[in-house]
């Protein structure tokens, strides 16, 4: 099995959200026949998302697979599912023989979702950020959950979506924190509402890559920053999230993949 966290940097990935496997299948072949290196499956938009269905789209492409379950249908209505169904869905998908899965940081704690819900002694816990846990508890099942993951062979990328613009010194803090639970990746997605915030996400990125040892993909929502989610992959970000054929489920901010891969072509050559 491939690794994800070894796809030499920055690893394009296509961002799957189907209904069928048959609908999942196509859309990985447009994305691998477009460049893509990995693909970003969305299990919560699956109709079905039993082993067996899962199998069939891993064993359709040779391009690793990340599943992750943002707990939202194809048409981004909430999927309503428990976190034992949510965990549950990641760990049918190793045995199917994804490459890894998406572990959000609010698993296991549903409040963190939302909002910040511990005690507010950390740099990167002003403002109120989404998907931000500090209690130990927690923080253990999670770390159950990745070594379990591990043992069946697969990685874990674990995923954070403060919503809130966080300067350096915040990120790369939470980042060191999140560290600590051992994934094999680490995302952390703020935001970006001006100019200024924007290129303090470039400043970011650049002092991840120094500080951090566990591949980092990191960057910023917002109307201001769209920028961040091309230059901070070349500045060193471990991935770009990116569609290959837009329609009413895809996310509208991500990038077009095509156009990403020759971006990174032409970046290499020089």
């Amino acid at each position: 099995m491939k690794k994800i966290s070894t796809i030499p940097a920055p690893a394009v990935a296509g961002v799957v959200r189907e209904k069928t496997a048959r609908e999942a299948i196509a859309e990985i072949k447009n994305c691998m026949y477009d460049g893509a290196d990995m693909i970003d499956l969305h299990l919560s938009c699956l109709e079905n998302c039993d082993v067996e269905t899962i199998q069939e789209i891993v064993s359709s492409t040779r391009l690793p697979i990340l599943a992750l379950n943002y707990n939202g249908k194809y048409d981004w209505t909430p999927a309503e599912l428990t976190e034992e169904e949510r965990v549950e869905s990641f760990l049918r998908a190793v045995d199917a023989g994804v490459a890894g899965i998406d572990m959000q940081g609010y698993t296991f704690h549903v409040p963190s979702k939302n909002g910040f819900c511990g005690e507010d002694v950390y740099s990167f816990t002003k403002g109120n950020p989404k998907e931000v846990v500090t209690d130990e508890t927690i923080i253990q099942k999670q770390c159950d959950l990745i070594d379990k993951v591990h043992a069946k062979g697969a990685e874990v990328l674990l995923s954070c979506h403060p919503g809130i613009p966080m300067n350096c010194q915040q990120v790369v803090e939470l980042a060191l924190f999140l560290e600590k639970r051992n994934p094999d990746i680490i995302k952390i997605v703020t935001a970006a509402t001006n100019e200024d915030e924007l290129v303090e996400s470039f400043k970011t990125m650049v002092a991840l890559k120094k500080e951090v040892k566990t591949p980092v993909s990191y960057h910023a929502n917002g109307k201001a920053g769209s920028l961040s989610r091309i230059i901070n992959p070349i500045l060193g970000g471990q991935t770009i999230f990116c569609v290959d054929r837009f329609s009413q489920s895809s996310t509208m901010e991500q990038l077009d993949l095509k156009t990403v891969r020759g971006i990174i072509d032409n970046m290499k050559k020089i």
